[in-house]
């Protein structure tokens, strides 16, 4: 039976406030813990010390992947309980690093933090088709939520800031947690959405047969490898050939702001084409980008590709995330996510670890991308089917 508009509307709204609030009490944490030690990680730093803090990172989305992702499926209450959960076990990390900022007893709570908030990400992916009205809006929907997501992270971090620099990490601990606190109260609005089946099968036996979904997460996985590759490059690149850090700074800064670039632009590119031909351009635009980096050369073709790698992954991710939500089981819609984002995080810690482990100058390095971004796009291109053939992707 069809949902009301007026209804679903409502859904959709419920899911943004919750997910705003949520991600208000995400950034206020990042601040709070940006003068502790846990943070104390340079790009100077010994190469093994780069390593351990990118496997610390990755370490979460094998949590989440292999017991968190099942279980959001199969919970009773659906995951606008595990909505609620999750906020209200925010609060209870938030008040342990308020006891434990400035000593090593910080970690446990930063590792559960990274396990709660991947966690969240993949329940948020799962819920979103259940407050649309079909498929042709999911787009649209994960724009929303991370031009959201955006602009309410750098909100809370103004008043965070002066917390901070007042009183000090544990009172914008206690601040962050406020907004914990009424992410658990929004979240009993949302849609109760759940499925009973075992998710612990293999990824075909999950309702994951439409080949789009198979060769988009190759794709995806790409994509990621791209952004962490790019952000490290491009960062050693600098420091080792004496930049100035404005230089850096523009390639961080500007990189950072893309992605929202990149969810504004999403949906205006789905009433234009499917979403698989805007994953192909989220990839062909960045193998453009590096390939005509490598004959251009200088500081500035590091601050383009930052751009140009964050933006596209925005743009894939949106597509992809859209493919997913349209063909994918319900049954099995958070485990298939979580089996996903695990694999796209080892591909940002792989990309990420290259030029950890293998120093390459600015132009062998963007000459290596390039190349990768060029394969990756020749495959998608020949195993995307509405890239291949006039077949028609049936909705549901």
């Amino acid at each position: 039976m069809a949902v009301p508009a007026q209804r679903q509307h409502s859904r959709f709204q419920s899911l943004a406030i919750t997910h705003a609030v949520m991600t208000a009490g995400e950034a206020s944490m990042v601040l709070a813990l940006a003068d502790s030690f846990f943070f104390d990680v340079d790009l100077d730093a010994a190469r093994s010390r780069l390593l351990a803090f990118l496997l610390l990172g990755f370490a979460p989305f094998l949590m989440v992947n292999a017991k968190l992702g099942p279980m959001i499926d199969r919970l009773r209450g659906g995951r606008r309980a595990m909505v609620v959960g999750l906020a209200i076990s925010r609060v209870g990390v938030q008040i342990g690093m308020i006891f434990t900022a400035d000593g090593i007893a910080l970690f446990p709570f930063v590792f559960a933090a990274l396990v709660l908030q991947k966690t969240y990400a993949v329940t948020k992916q799962a819920i979103v088709p259940s407050v649309v009205r079909n498929a042709s809006d999911l787009v649209e929907a994960n724009s929303k939520l991370g031009r959201i997501a955006t602009l309410t992270g750098a909100f809370a971090v103004v008043p965070a800031a002066g917390i901070q620099q007042l009183l000090g990490t544990g009172a914008t601990l206690f601040y962050g947690a406020v907004f914990f606190v009424a992410a658990a109260v929004l979240a009993t609005r949302l849609p109760q959405a759940h499925a009973n089946r075992s998710a612990s099968e293999p990824l075909a036996e999950r309702g994951v047969k439409s080949s789009d979904v198979h060769v988009g997460w190759i794709a995806m996985t790409v994509l990621r490898f791209a952004q962490g590759f790019t952000l490290f490059q491009v960062a050693l690149w600098f420091r080792s050939s004496a930049a100035s850090p404005l230089w850096l700074a523009a390639a961080v800064g500007l990189g950072a702001l893309a992605p929202f670039v990149g969810n504004t632009v999403g949906p205006w590119l789905r009433r234009k084409t499917e979403v698989e031909r805007m994953l192909a351009a989220g990839l062909a635009l960045p193998a453009i980008a590096a390939g005509g980096a490598v004959f251009v050369g200088g500081y500035l073709v590091g601050v383009v590709l930052s751009v140009v790698v964050n933006f596209s992954g925005s743009i894939g991710r949106l597509a992809f995330e859209s493919i997913v939500q349209r063909d994918v089981a319900e049954r099995s819609r958070a485990a298939t996510f979580a089996w996903f984002e695990t694999r796209f995080q080892f591909g940002w810690v792989a990309g990420a670890a290259v030029p950890i482990l293998v120093e390459m100058s600015g132009t062998v390095g963007i000459a290596y991308l390039a190349a990768v971004l060029v394969a990756a796009l020749v495959s998608y291109v020949a195993g995307a089917r509405p890239l291949t053939s006039d077949v028609t992707v049936t909705t549901h």
